[in-house]
């Protein structure tokens, strides 16, 4: 009986932690949409039309301190430069899955 009820609770609690996990986890395709609608005017195949040597390509993200998922959510939240801050248009979900799409595609190499 204990064994049994031990196997359950195992089941159970990792079942929860799955649904916990995915319940934060990326939509990879959700950053792709909102990255279409929002950035590509811009960043458009990961290039920068206002700073071209700020592009969003593996090496240049690594070379500026933006290959995270929080230094990208930053930038977009608040913007720097010539970019503007998207916080007040975006939910902080649509943000950290552009953030993760990004990073996605600087890694597929755009």
């Amino acid at each position: 009986m204990r064994k049994s009820f031990s196997i359950i609770a195992t089941s159970l609690i990792a079942g929860l932690f799955l649904s916990a996990t995915n319940a934060f986890a990326a939509d990879i395709e959700h950053g792709e949409q909102i990255f279409t609608a929002n950035c590509s005017a811009c960043h458009a195949g990961g290039n920068n039309v206002i700073m071209p040597e700020k592009t969003l390509k593996k090496e240049a993200l690594e070379t500026y301190g933006m290959n995270s998922v929080s230094a990208i959510t930053n930038q977009v939240t608040n913007g720097k430069n010539a970019m503007p801050a998207f916080g007040g248009r975006l939910a902080d979900n649509d943000i950290e899955d552009v953030a993760n799409y990004v990073l996605t595609q600087s890694a597929k190499g755009w």
